[in-house]
């Protein structure tokens, strides 16, 4: 039988002494998949569905996931909100704004004028390529479709794979920052993992899962946590394939554990995930490599 390490409340990721059972015990955990699905769980259990991504249309999304780009989602917020005052937030409204005034309206997000060039560079491959159509677009088979994205100017892979799945209903993981941070402090990958090889994991291990056993660890999470980050939105309660929607759930609660605990400098003792930590001592400290 497969054992877990468990860290009682006294004890946090900074602690120095380990007792020998401990030793013993972390020879025996779960597989880096098993670990992800005892995540996704445990997270669920916690805070329950997180009403992810935040936007009233798949532009809306797109734009969204150009502009969060080096900067927090209030900035985000900030921008788009200028965008819709301005009337433009749209894709002919994208279209015709003159490419100095875009940037202006931006600017809260940050690297503003970039941003604005990029966003730009969209709109024309939505044209050239789709004739402007969103739905011709997501019609493409998920891999095709990410190679485009991937060719534009300001789109790498968590880009692209956000576009992906909560613009298009694409059944991909959205491995950012977060991902990288705390599956390195739980050793679940090593340190300078690649993204696709995080995205690949997480990917593999809710392939393996059996959807029916998921819907029933899922149904009823803990109501006295229950707190979704963001209002339901018209994009958040978008019909999703079921894939999907467990790929964007766990993506929005791992984004939250980060987000709340797993900072620069962990609160350990308070996250969800503390029962999860490997050894304190084998666990890199704030200043090796943090994000």
């Amino acid at each position: 039988m497969v054992r877990r390490i468990l860290i009682t409340p006294r004890m946090t990721c900074c602690d120095r002494d380990l007792p020998l059972r401990l030793r013993l015990q972390k020879k025996t955990q779960p597989t880096a998949p098993a670990n992800v699905l005892h995540y996704y769980t445990t997270l669920y259990s916690h805070w329950g569905p997180q009403n992810w991504w935040p936007a009233r249309t798949r532009l809306e999304v797109i734009v969204g996931a150009y502009l969060t780009q080096n900067t927090n989602w209030s900035n985000v917020e900030k921008a788009i909100a200028n965008l819709r005052r301005a009337r433009v937030l749209s894709v002919s409204g994208l279209r015709s704004i003159p490419l100095r005034r875009l940037a202006t309206l931006v600017r809260p997000s940050g690297y503003f004028r970039q941003k604005a060039r990029k966003l730009k560079t969209f709109i024309r491959f939505l044209d050239r390529n789709y004739a402007g159509s969103f739905d011709r677009m997501f019609a493409q088979p998920t891999d095709k479709l990410r190679v485009k994205l991937l060719e534009l100017n300001g789109v790498g892979p968590e880009t692209a794979d956000s576009i992906l799945l909560y613009a298009g209903n694409h059944p991909v993981f959205v491995a950012d920052a977060y991902t990288r941070r705390i599956f390195e402090r739980h050793q679940i990958i090593p340190a300078k993992s690649k993204y696709e090889e995080m995205r690949s994991l997480v990917e593999r291990a809710l392939h393996a899962a059996s959807l029916d056993s998921l819907r029933a660890e899922l149904s009823e999470p803990d109501s006295s946590h229950h707190s979704p980050r963001h209002p339901i939105s018209p994009m958040s309660r978008m019909a999703r394939s079921e894939l999907a929607q467990h790929y964007s759930e766990l993506h929005a609660l791992i984004v939250r554990a980060g987000n709340e605990y797993c900072r620069p400098t962990p609160r350990c003792e308070e996250c969800p995930l503390r029962e999860f930590l490997p050894a304190p001592s084998e666990v890199p400290s704030a200043s090796e490599g943090s994000l």
